[in-house]
């Protein structure tokens, strides 16, 4: 009897993407530890997040995929809602307005927007397989340009970059045309110059600073320079595990969570860093083979935003401690200390073997 309740347990969990998983958190459990100066009680926070992350990947891995696109669109209008309450009435901390009070609970909703935005224009895509027209594809536009407005006026630039990928990889995913891309995107790069007057202070600096660093060395280029110096001195091998001398001599800031990478890089050099890559393409991947057997237009558009947004985490982390992006607040997937992120990578991991193992056509 206990044996067939746990293999009930794990029957939905896809043994690639687990392995893929615990890999990464087993590096990022190491390279924790030496980042946060062998502090235990960090790693023992981290541990207790990771081990709540599984518990709700699990979950999310037996709830069938039909039942995920019934819960899309409440989720969406309640998400939409809280962002609002944000704007209207949010709790103010370090300068931004991000976090809501709903009794006893402190919340912040745009993190439930970064899974419920991909899963509500799958739904919508979903309920117009039969014909889509350019019509589709504006409402789908308007739907995560709303949300992703709230979050930048927040402002939290880094989420809003997140969220907004993940709506235009549904878009790209369900068929937009590549003509209508090409014009959205030469409509982007005209409006770069007007956008420019609307950004914070901060905000400019930041573009200006990935220009020149050298500009301002110890205040606003001080984060590239540093994490620059650390990646570069790790060489081919590195310094060796708790042997990285600009992170231990805390010459490196924010090291446990959006410059972890330069941690890692220094102490594991090019061949620690590849091997981090190659793990990380690799859940990509396997996310995106999964999205190419789906069996519906839901399942599909879902399992493909995810794993493309996984790859925009990835991407924007590594070139804002690399130096060729600006520096914005984007954690290293499953490797970076913080419980909030690491659930929500986690949840979307778990919709992936949930698409897998409910290999059904979505129910109406």
């Amino acid at each position: 009897m206990i044996k067939g309740l746990l293999l009930r347990l794990i029957a939905p969990l896809d043994a690639t993407l687990c392995a893929l998983i615990l890999a990464l958190m087993a590096l990022g459990l190491a390279v924790l530890y030496s980042a946060s100066d062998r502090d235990l009680m960090t790693l023992a926070g981290q541990s207790r997040s990771m081990v709540l992350a599984l518990a709700c990947m699990c979950l999310m891995a037996h709830l069938p995929p039909h039942q995920l696109m019934r819960l899309a669109g409440p989720a969406y209008v309640i998400g939409l809602m809280l962002l609002v309450g944000v704007a209207l009435g949010g709790e103010v901390s370090h300068g931004a307005r991000r976090w809501l009070h709903i009794g006893p609970i402190r919340i912040q909703p745009s993190e439930l927007m970064k899974l419920v935005l991909p899963l509500a224009l799958a739904t919508w895509f979903q309920h117009r397989e039969q014909g889509l027209a350019l019509r589709d594809f504006l409402i789908a536009l308007l739907l995560f340009v709303v949300p992703v407005g709230l979050i930048a006026r927040q402002p939290d630039l880094g989420t809003a970059l997140l969220i907004a990928s993940s709506g235009c990889y549904v878009l790209f995913l369900a068929g937009l045309s590549w003509r209508v891309l090409a014009l959205a995107g030469a409509g982007f790069a005209a409006i770069l110059p007007v956008a420019w007057t609307f950004l914070h202070d901060y905000q400019r600096q930041r573009v200006l600073t990935l220009l020149d660093p050298s500009q301002d060395p110890l205040g606003a280029g001080y984060h590239i320079i540093q994490s620059t110096i650390a990646v570069g001195s790790g060489g081919v091998l590195g310094k060796g595990w708790l042997g990285g001398t600009q992170t231990h001599l805390d010459f490196l800031p924010e090291r446990t969570t959006d410059f972890i990478f330069a941690v890692f890089g220094e102490e594991f050099g090019l061949f620690g860093e590849l091997l981090l890559l190659i793990l990380l393409i690799s859940l990509i991947l396997r996310g995106l083979d999964i999205a190419s057997q789906a069996s519906s237009i839901f399942n599909r558009l879902a399992a493909g935003a995810i794993s493309l947004t996984l790859f925009t985490y990835t991407f924007v982390n590594m070139g804002m401690v690399s130096g060729i992006l600006p520096v914005v607040g984007v954690p290293l997937p499953f490797v970076s200390y913080g419980g909030t992120s690491l659930i929500t990578l986690m949840l979307g991991q778990g919709i992936l073997m949930s698409i897998r193992h409910h290999r059904t056509l979505v129910k109406r």
